[in-house]
């Protein structure tokens, strides 16, 4: 689909009005004498051409319809660049310049175009000024999953930081690592229209969309430490360190036979799974991983019901603490006490953790403060800089009531 807007000025004359006006397209198109041409239908994506919508090959940019409550009277129109010159006794140029961040216009001009923005309630037309600054004020994300709580808080420091910033965020889901799927998100991802890209790579359909992206896309890997590639900037919390230290406190406590139960990776191991093994070949123990089929609850049962069932198990590392409420609740089921004949440990310390019965010990995760770096790097990447990889919270294990001393 692509939309047509009328004007009466010829298309080799509009760059020199969107360079001398970032609301040149709203002029354009309020035009009497019509002349036609196309703008591809992605310029939407960008909030631009206003008010054009519909499922034929063309949707033809029009006046507002009129409203039933106006009583036959035009609906008022939004405020343009030139009223906002007429106010401030302006050009619309000097307005430009100061939407612009220009240092050519003088401090008390400056002020009387920003007040008379405020008195008017102007709004700057988002997809002029993105064509004249040759950068889109957005950010897509691409993740696989919008509800467990590593994903959630990721999107959310994101979005936090890119509605300070005044971008907008789009989401983009991938249903599975499948060949339609991920050509589906990367044709998507790949649009100029997108902005940056965000890539939650947490799993092998994640990951599978960030090794198909362009090298032209604009791209910020958030991943686990070791992840993603030498393409694209990346960034992930230390993961493999946090699992040492927590099997280590495991095995300080005289536990020695300590399965671990991994989330699903595109990978042979996740940065979890190889810290609990650094700990257990330090002391020289065996090691016997559990691969989840899923991250949820009823993934963990299902594991859970297997480790409960060898009396020689008496302590379980979880790569997250959904596949650890599972697990807990299959020792329960046979009849296991936690802590005193199993201690438990979790990862990631979603909300309700301290509230379970026992209360769980697991790692805590910062991953808002994860998405928010993330974006930031976003921005430096757009810009077509290096981004400097920014500090992050380091994973701490919190001690609750699940873990205990080995029984005897």
């Amino acid at each position: 689909m692509t939309y047509s807007v009328d004007c009466n000025h010829p298309p080799s004359t509009w760059p020199r009005y969107l360079a001398d006006d970032p609301d040149g397209l709203r002029a354009l198109m309020t035009a009497a004498t019509p002349w036609r041409t196309t703008i591809p239908a992605r310029a939407s994506r960008a909030g631009g051409v206003d008010g054009a919508r519909g499922g034929g090959e063309h949707a033809r940019v029009t006046d507002p319809p009129l409203s039933g409550r106006e009583s036959g009277a035009r609906r008022v129109a939004a405020p343009s660049i030139r009223d906002v010159a007429a106010a401030a006794g302006v050009s619309y140029q000097t307005v430009s310049r100061v939407l612009n961040g220009s240092l050519s216009v003088s401090v008390d001009t400056r002020q009387r175009v920003e007040d008379s923005i405020a008195r008017l309630g102007y709004r700057p037309n988002r997809a002029a000024r993105a064509l004249v600054a040759g950068r889109i004020e957005a950010v897509t994300v691409v993740t696989a999953n919008t509800t467990l709580y590593g994903y959630a808080s990721t999107l959310q420091g994101i979005e936090e930081a890119a509605r300070g910033a005044g971008f907008a965020v789009n989401v983009i889901v991938v249903d599975s690592a499948g060949d339609e799927h991920v050509g589906l998100a990367v044709d998507r991802a790949a649009d100029p229209w997108a902005g940056a890209v965000i890539v939650i790579g947490f799993d092998p359909a994640a990951v599978a969309v960030l090794e198909a992206l362009p090298d032209s896309v604009p791209v910020v890997a958030v991943t686990q430490p070791g992840g993603g590639d030498q393409r694209h900037a990346c960034i992930a919390l230390d993961e493999r360190a946090a699992a040492a230290a927590a099997t280590g406190y495991l095995l300080g406590l005289g536990h020695r036979n300590v399965p671990h139960v991994a989330v699903p990776t595109a990978g042979r191991t996740t940065a979890r799974q190889m810290g609990w093994l650094d700990a257990l070949e330090k002391e020289g123990l065996s090691a016997r991983a559990v691969r989840s089929p899923g991250w949820r609850v009823a993934d963990g049962y299902q594991v859970g019901a297997a480790l409960a069932a060898d009396p020689d198990v008496t302590a379980v590392v979880c790569g997250n603490d959904d596949l650890a409420l599972g697990v807990r609740r299959a020792l329960y089921d046979a009849r296991r006490d936690v802590p005193g004949e199993v201690s438990l440990i979790g990862f990631d310390d979603v909300p309700g953790a301290a509230y379970w019965t026992p209360a769980l010990t697991t790692v805590r995760m910062d991953f808002a403060a994860l998405g928010r770096a993330s974006f930031e790097m976003a921005l430096a990447v757009l810009e077509g800089q290096a981004p400097r990889t920014p500090d992050l919270p380091a994973p701490t294990l919190v001690l609750r009531e699940s873990t205990g001393p080995a029984p005897r």
